[in-house]
């Protein structure tokens, strides 16, 4: 999202304009696992330490590596200081930004920011690119293709985690909307109470049907004068169940996560007065 586009904050956390925001990294997020589907599992990237002699000692994996290289650019660039992005890579082990600071708009309450990239990295690594990768028997299990692979496997990961992460502007926008409802839940810790205020199973019931057409379309050749087909061996670009099952399995749980510890600190820090102006708000 532009943050910078002079919005005033109410209308960039209303929820209307979230979920257009969410609805468009469904996109990205399944463009990018097609073009991930195209290459080989190439295990051999994700094992620590199986690169050292070609990057001069490094103990990380090849990913580790490439995420580093690329997140320090866009470090220097200033995208993690969007309140949308966050990097894999320590913020320690980032370059400060050559460009000056720009002015983003007070959104999100600092101190309930979560990160839960190394969950995301690991259902992605173990299960997901397993999964979409089955299909390409012709490249084997290793194609020797470790930069294109891992070139996608960034763009997917990073797509994933804005969408995950994004959930902290759903909460914030629903904690304002009625603040009473959810104060007492924070002040005597109840996590279930606060997922329950959040979750809408209509919605992600819907969200899921949504997501198998839009995979199974996006998954298909077009012609300009003919119907829609797949790939020449029958199959999909990438497996729609899988797409839809990673959404069920991870992306909403760990949206969820990142929801409710947020709105369980989302009080840290505020007065007792400032608490109870929030309650009065309704």
């Amino acid at each position: 999202m532009n943050f910078t586009s002079f919005l005033v904050p109410s209308s960039l956390l209303s929820l209307s304009s979230i979920r257009s925001v969410l609805i468009r990294l469904e996109d990205t997020i399944i463009f990018s696992l097609i073009e991930r589907a195209q290459f080989a599992a190439n295990a051999r990237i994700y094992e620590c330490g199986a690169f050292r002699e070609d990057l001069k000692g490094w103990e990380g994996s090849w990913l580790d590596w490439f995420l580093k290289e690329t997140e320090s650019f866009h470090a220097k660039a200033r995208r993690y200081q969007s309140p949308d992005e966050y990097p894999f890579t320590p913020l320690s082990e980032l370059p400060a930004p050559v460009l000056p600071a720009l002015s983003y708009p007070p959104l999100l309450h600092g101190a309930s920011i979560t990160n839960v990239n190394d969950k995301i990295l690991a259902f992605y690594i173990h299960d997901i690119v397993p999964a979409i990768t089955a299909q390409n028997a012709a490249a084997g299990a290793d194609d020797g293709n470790y930069g294109s692979a891992a070139t996608r496997d960034v763009e997917a990961l990073q797509a994933i985690s804005r969408r995950i992460h994004y959930g902290m502007f759903v909460s914030e926008s629903k904690f304002l909307e009625s603040p009473s409802s959810f104060i007492p839940h924070i002040l005597s810790p109840n996590p279930t109470a606060l997922e329950d205020l959040i979750t809408k199973p209509a919605v992600e019931a819907a969200l899921l049907v949504r997501l198998e057409k839009k995979a199974r379309l996006y998954g298909q050749d077009f012609e300009a004068a003919a119907a829609p087909s797949c790939a020449p061996n029958g199959k999909e670009k990438v497996d729609a169940e899988t797409v839809v099952r990673m959404y069920r399995d991870y992306v909403i749980p760990l949206t969820k996560v990142v929801e409710v510890e947020y709105l369980l600190k989302r009080l840290d820090g505020l007065s007792e007065a400032e608490i109870e102006e929030l309650q009065r708000r309704g």
